[in-house]
């Protein structure tokens, strides 16, 4: 294991690049490998501790089917063993009504701290500097309104500010760096509970003595249990499971907490209980998902936003590691790229990166939010999702999580709204 760096850091570098996650490590390591100077923040005392989502991916060649034209990183399509905890077969969705429907998806469920901890490390290689346990309290612009200077303070409890001529901020979906550069989405945009945007919220346990398929992934539906999502039944090996939900507030009757909702998953699901009877939890985590979409900008001259930050999620299921990940390399090969073609400061533009990131996934991830705008209109109510379940085969099924409703689909689901 490498040492990361101390607050005895420089105060000086070409880049800086906020959150350790999948895109933040990603930005670093290709920055750097481009002999860029980068300094990579993280708040986690240790990076990818605790743990972060389901943590699930589909393996390249599923990923590539479903959104053709995204090129993967080789971080994805070669994930280190010792970071997989499971591989998976075939996913099954079950209905409020308990139909179930399955398919074939090839992937793994990861270890997210060991492997978000790796991607950290091989941007400490590539000659990045990391500062884990740094909170990013404050950013300065300059003149122009760009970026100038960060302040983190250290878990040492010393402040420190920290110079660079670009920043990426990868920061997760309530992002510092985005909020202070007005890289979100607009203020205008109101959900039913005057959001500002739609977020769901995620809660989910790490938990032992799971009785379920080691090999399947389940998701089950139904608002009594997750209004407006779905909860997830992900296996981990040797009878372990992450349990979760993701839900959304606008979509709730009942004023319950998603652990509440949980909760009564585990005790009263007339299948789920059956399978988790026996199992005790061992840890939990909360969070934010993002499942708007991108903001209508994700740059200005001096700052990109990737991974959660920038919405790089899929609206339907709330997966972004792959997209994460793919945007967090461009980021960091244009930062670095700008940086040495640039004479001086005012030089520098990456507003190209919008174009890029864009042209790569874009559609792709507007066809998911497009998908789940649809389907939110069944989500409410049992009996048309049950309807909905019984009209799209598996094979639509799996496709619809990445956007993919073709016409007669769509079709089919206007009628029944009917």
């Amino acid at each position: 294991m490498i040492m990361f760096t101390d607050l005895s850091a420089p105060e000086d570098y070409d880049i800086i690049v906020a959150g350790a996650g999948p895109a933040g490590s990603m930005a670093a390591k290709y920055a750097a490998l481009e002999g860029a100077r980068v300094l990579l923040i993280d708040k986690k005392d240790v990076i990818g501790k605790p743990f972060q989502c389901a943590g699930f991916i589909p393996e390249a060649f599923e990923i590539e089917n479903l959104i053709p034209g995204l090129i993967l990183p080789d971080e994805m399509k070669k994930i280190p063993p010792d970071c997989i905890l499971t591989k998976t077969k075939t996913q099954k969705l079950i209905s409020p009504d308990l139909h179930s429907k399955e398919f074939p998806v090839s992937g793994f469920v990861l270890d997210r701290e060991r492997f978000d901890f790796q991607l950290a490390e091989q941007a400490k290689r590539a000659g990045a500097d990391v500062l884990p346990g740094a909170l990013l309290r404050k950013i300065e612009k300059d003149e122009r309104g760009e970026f100038q200077s960060v302040q983190v303070k250290h878990k040492s409890g010393e402040i420190k500010t920290i110079s660079g001529r670009i920043i990426i901020g990868a920061d997760g979906p309530v992002s510092l760096v985005g909020k202070t550069f007005g890289l979100v989405h607009s203020p205008s945009e109101k959900t039913k509970t005057g959001a500002p945007y739609e977020r769901g919220l995620g809660f989910e346990y790490k938990m032992e003595n799971v009785d379920t398929n080691m090999e399947t992934l389940e998701m089950y539906f139904g608002n009594r249990y997750v209004p407006g999502g779905y909860v997830w039944i992900f296996p981990e090996g040797n009878g372990r499971a992450n349990v979760g939900l993701g839900l959304r507030r606008s979509l709730c009757s009942e004023q319950m907490s998603a652990k509440a909702f949980l909760d009564r998953f585990i005790r009263e699901h007339p299948l789920a209980s059956q399978k988790l009877k026996c199992a005790t939890i061992t840890d939990s985590t909360a969070g934010i998902i993002p499942v708007a979409g991108a903001p209508g900008r994700t740059a200005t001259q001096t700052v990109m936003v990737a991974g959660d930050s920038a919405g790089h999620v899929m609206a339907t299921n709330g997966g972004g590691i792959p997209f994460a990940m793919a945007a967090g390399k461009i980021a960091g090969q244009m930062a670095a790229e700008q940086i040495k073609c640039a004479a001086n400061p005012n030089d520098i533009s990456v507003l190209n990166y919008e174009a890029v990131w864009r042209n790569a996934f874009g559609d792709a991830l507007s066809a998911t939010v497009d998908a789940r705008k649809l389907m939110d209109k069944f989500i409410v109510s049992d009996k048309r999702m049950n309807a909905a379940f019984k009209l799209l085969p598996a094979d639509q099924l799996k496709a619809m999580q990445c956007g993919d409703l073709p016409k007669s689909v769509r079709i089919g689901l206007n009628l029944l709204l009917r």
